[in-house]
């Protein structure tokens, strides 16, 4: 089911905005001229094969690479001339959910949801850790695995994990690398649904980097279609792949939806 509407999305307030950003690495030319904005309360799903620069884009929206040219602008701050304290500063404002979960496996499910917390805001007490675990845990439905550890969870729990440790910042941006990769198409729904619920009830803008068709007709408030270092179409999901344009076409097939 293609995504609807269901809460205000602020087009005259974006969160993201890249303007002409290019990134290569020696000879190769990863990204070749990227525009796009992100607005308040919008999910943005881009869509693209292995390789053709999804998690380069990602990866300079928090600063972890800087462009060769163009502007990456994240709430309001120029991502490339921060100092490393103000970095620090907006990255805690951005929540980043890995395509692994990246889940601590020394630590069961508390430790691993209460660690960004307890390393970033200091003197809160231990009720206070407390409640804020058990609302991450509560917003992905899996209050019940509190004290279970990682390799006892399946793949899917891991993602719900993974995202509910994002969410106890309260970030107002939420980057979701292949949310759906390796998981078994029940689960992957359920993933969908999760990260459209993290946009209600947390108001939050994501951009959503898939391989994934139907992650991002389900996700999508508007769909980026990269190929070649560029955005080919972005739209309506439907808009987009009623292109003529032979690449889209191709890549629609090759993720054929039922």
């Amino acid at each position: 089911m293609e995504k609807t509407e269901q809460h205000i999305i602020n087009s005259e307030n974006p969160v993201i905005s890249i303007r002409g950003l290019y990134k290569s690495f020696d000879e190769l030319h990863v990204l070749k001229g990227i525009d796009l904005t992100v607005s308040k309360g919008e999910n943005v799903a881009i869509l693209g094969k292995s390789g053709t620069g999804k998690s380069v884009l990602i990866k300079m929206i928090v600063g972890l690479l800087r462009p060769d040219r163009g502007d990456v602008i994240v709430l309001g701050k120029e991502v490339d001339k921060l100092n490393t304290k103000d970095l620090d500063a907006l990255r805690l404002r951005i929540g980043f959910s890995f395509q692994n979960s990246a889940l601590y496996d020394s630590m069961n499910v508390y430790q691993n949801i209460a660690f960004p917390l307890t390393m970033n805001v200091k003197h809160l007490t231990k009720k206070e850790v407390d409640s804020a675990v058990m609302e991450a845990l509560e917003a992905v439905g899996l209050k019940e695995k509190v004290k279970q550890m990682p390799s006892d969870l399946s793949g899917g729990q891991r993602k719900r994990i993974g995202i509910a440790r994002t969410l106890i910042l309260k970030p107002e941006i939420m980057l979701y690398d292949e949310p759906t990769s390796g998981l078994d198409p029940i689960t992957s729904a359920e993933i969908n649904d999760l990260i459209n619920e993290v946009q209600r009830q947390y108001n939050t803008s994501s951009v959503i980097i898939t391989h994934d068709l139907t992650c991002a007709k389900a996700t999508g408030n508007r769909t980026a279609m990269l190929l070649d270092g560029k955005f080919l179409v972005v739209g309506k999901f439907d808009d987009v792949f009623a292109s003529n344009d032979e690449q889209v076409k191709s890549f629609y097939n090759y993720n054929f939806i039922q």
